[in-house]
């Protein structure tokens, strides 16, 4: 089985998944409520880059987005015609406290109880995102990642959510794609809070995983023992572009993948980091490691695309290539044999199950989620009201074809989010890239099923991948 591809498996057959298999969709606060100051919200550093000039496509905000804090009913209804069992949202810290410490603001609470109570209404099972990315401006104004001290703030924050909501939820992810706050939020300033230093990039590096480290104990001593703490992370599969590229690929993974796995489930930093990436020993105190690697239950993996690189040479980038920033002497290849979505991204099912099978080598025994996948396309909404997205399908049907596939060879593989239930706000591309299996009209707040959600409906009920041409 392991040696047919994507496109094989499942070309004449559907396919079943495990009994309980977890069929979730997925969205953030930032990206989705609006309402940026209602019921005692503060700014967060979003807030804050997105009304400074320049930074955002269109100098679009998220002030609205997809109104989504004053439409929950609406959305939830969304889920349910859906048929998922689960529902991956983040808390807003913002909402719960505006300055980033003190008291717990009651309304913001309030709010995601209320969602928690309807989603469990309605049999759909909650699953919190701590953080994902909107700081309160507050703790930025003090250093925010930076900061150590921010890890502390977190972590009692995590708590003040956890005993607020553990009695409702479950399942509790502490920190979402880490390694987007620290290099494109920190290193290459393109999110906010929009920094370009490289040292202070290590400095939050090591400062989120501590954070995570210590809202893992604070979750579990609020929510109880049946809570299940993880973390999601960004990953991929590296590849070496030919044999004299696999030091160059070796590098790139320990940065892209090691950076974060290694001292969530290892309790070390990857021997490979460039000087550069790795947190400097002023930045790690004694006991620091042990408590990064407080034992978790489950990963959340997202994934988008495989990286191709190659090692230059001397010959320097070719068409097709770009270098990487902080590898002089290694380049990113683009791929030109697949489909390409609207984020200019490859579409690579079989880079998936690489990632799946790996993860489940290296770490064995430590349950899977896909917590997020899916694409951007160029979406329209047609004469007859309908929005058509046969390119989404098709990447969805191929990944759930490999996650398939990784399951069959013996991969814990628990869930899958899609990424996204509704379009929304895609943090400096603004309103123009579509990731919803929902269409939103930003004039009118309009949702309108895509192809893509009626497709996903019968896999979610049905618990089956069908046939390649059902």
């Amino acid at each position: 089985m392991a040696a047919e591809t994507s496109a094989e498996v499942g070309a004449d057959r559907a396919l079943m998944f495990p009994a309980g298999f977890m069929w979730g969709a997925a969205t953030s606060a930032y990206q989705i409520e609006g309402s940026v100051a209602a019921d005692g919200r503060g700014p967060s550093i979003w807030d804050t880059f997105s009304h400074a000039p320049g930074r955002i496509a269109d100098g679009q905000t998220g002030d609205v987005a997809c109104d989504s804090y004053r439409r929950l009913d609406e959305d939830i209804q969304l889920l349910t015609q859906l048929g998922v069992g689960a529902y991956r949202f983040s808390i807003a810290w913002p909402r719960i406290q505006p300055t980033g410490a003190g008291p717990v603001n009651q309304a913001g609470l309030d709010h995601y109880r209320e969602l928690v109570a309807r989603l469990r209404e309605r049999g759909i099972m909650p699953v919190v995102t701590l953080y994902h990315w909107d700081l309160p401006q507050a703790l930025q104004d003090k250093g925010g990642w930076v900061a150590r001290e921010t890890a502390q703030r977190f972590a009692d924050y995590a708590e003040m959510v956890a005993r607020g909501l553990g009695d409702q939820v479950a399942m509790w992810i502490t920190l979402n794609e880490p390694q987007v706050v620290v290099n494109v939020g920190h290193r290459w300033g393109r999110h906010a809070p929009g920094i370009s230093d490289a040292r202070q990039a290590s400095a939050v590096t090591h400062h989120l995983l501590l954070g995570h480290g210590l809202a893992v104990d604070a979750i579990r001593a609020a929510a109880g023992p049946g809570a299940e703490v993880g973390i999601t992370l960004n990953l991929t599969s590296v590849r070496a572009a030919g044999p004299a590229s696999v030091e160059a690929a070796r590098i790139i993974d320990s940065e892209v993948n090691g950076l974060f796995l290694e001292p969530v489930l290892l309790g070390r930093y990857p021997v490979q980091l460039p000087t550069e990436v790795r947190p400097s020993a002023d930045l790690i105190r004694d006991g620091d490691m042990l408590q990064i690697s407080r034992p978790i239950d489950f990963l959340g993996v997202n994934y988008y695309r495989p990286d191709l690189v190659r090692l230059e040479g001397g010959d320097g980038p070719r068409p097709g290539e770009t270098p990487l920033p902080g590898h002089p002497g290694i380049v990113a290849v683009h791929q030109t044999n697949v489909p390409i979505t609207e984020m200019g991204w490859p579409v690579d099912p079989e880079g998936l199950f690489e990632l799946l099978t790996r993860l489940s080598r290296d770490f064995p025994n430590l349950p899977l989620y896909v917590t997020e996948s899916g694409a951007a396309f160029a979406d329209r909404v047609g004469p007859d009201g309908v929005v058509e997205d046969p390119e989404r399908v098709a990447y969805l049907q191929g990944h759930l074809a490999a996650a398939w596939r990784a399951i069959q060879a013996a991969v814990d593989l628990r869930g899958y989010f899609v990424w996204s239930l509704i379009d929304n706000f895609e943090w400096d591309q603004g309103y123009s890239k579509r990731f919803g299996l929902f269409y939103v009209d930003y004039q009118t707040q309009r949702r309108t099923p895509k192809g893509s959600a009626l497709w996903f409906q019968e896999v979610a009920k049905g618990n089956r991948l069908p046939a390649g041409g059902d």
